[in-house]
């Protein structure tokens, strides 16, 4: 006897929400059908699939290792329907998790050329800073995320984008009423940051000399770039910015760049997912279409 792709297809819902009610109204089965769909998957393969209290739900390590496979068994499920179908891929969706201001400067522009590339793929977008977007990948809220944040977690893979680089910048009226040419002008501005681990102004000190100290008269952390852009081009202080974010107050010369002979250190943009995804394909095909778009 071999397992059935109903119990898989239950199996897989169970481990995607780790609550047996929750996964049963997925699959629109009773919670009774579906614990009797476990059990009798647990007796034909002869091991405990999860561990159940009251309080929770977790997979066993024989679960964890079935789970790899019996996504890949229900993608090859589909598939059989596209070979008959004579070659039409069946419809499918995938979220894709962003910050706010890249999504909507690029992913969410480039929505509808994706869909005409392959009609077959519905895409959603689901924004959140890089935490909040991790925790949505590990319960598999959303198939994948884009950002340039560095990610060490195991289980994950990833695809590369597009180069991300950093301008140390300031609009034109400011620096002209108080140049900024060595730290020793520092304490005649305020720096505008995200927040107190100053992650972007990093990019600058890591490019100077070990140990240069560089002392600002205020800090302001403003959370996202967005509002940081925003109050540089007000002349509220100075900041360093992604370049694609303010590429065009540069050619406009709303910002002009500081010391811009500093090489800082340049980030990728990547396409990140989880390595069980039932379709790592698509998302290699998705990485593969958004590498071909303009960062903007």
């Amino acid at each position: 006897m071999l397992p059935d792709l109903e119990s898989l297809r239950c199996f897989d819902a169970a481990a995607k929400h780790l609550n047996f009610r929750l996964a049963a109204r997925a699959v629109a089965l009773s919670p009774a059908a579906f614990g009797d769909r476990i059990r009798r998957l647990e007796e034909l393969l002869e091991a405990r699939l999860f561990e159940r209290t009251t309080r929770r739900v977790v997979l066993t390590p024989e679960g964890e290792r079935l789970l790899v496979q019996a996504r890949r068994c229900l993608d090859e499920a589909e598939r059989c329907r596209d070979v008959v179908q004579g070659g039409r891929p069946s419809p499918y969706q995938l979220t894709i998790g962003t910050r706010f201001e890249l999504g909507m400067s690029w992913v969410t522009p480039a929505l509808s050329l994706l869909e005409r590339a392959r009609p077959e793929r519905q895409l959603h977008v689901y924004f959140g800073d890089t935490p909040a977007l991790l925790e949505a990948l590990r319960r598999e809220e959303i198939d994948c995320l884009i950002t340039s944040a560095r990610i060490s977690r195991a289980g994950l893979t990833y695809a590369r984008l597009h180069e991300e680089r950093y301008v140390f910048v300031g609009s034109k009226r400011l620096l002209e009423e108080r140049p900024l040419k060595s730290k020793e002008h520092a304490n005649h501005h305020t720096l505008l940051e995200l927040h107190a681990d100053l992650p972007l102004f990093r990019y600058f000190l890591d490019a100077r000399p070990g140990g240069e100290d560089w002392t600002f008269r205020h800090t302001q952390y403003l959370g996202t770039i967005g509002p940081v852009r925003t109050r540089a081009l007000e002349g509220a202080g100075v900041a360093v910015l992604p370049r694609y974010f303010v590429e065009g107050d540069l050619t406009r010369r709303r910002l002009v760049p500081i010391m811009p002979r500093v090489s800082m250190p340049v980030d990728w943009f990547r396409l990140i997912w989880r390595k069980d995804h039932p379709r790592q394909q698509a998302l290699y095909d998705l990485a593969e279409e958004l590498t071909a778009l303009p960062l903007r």
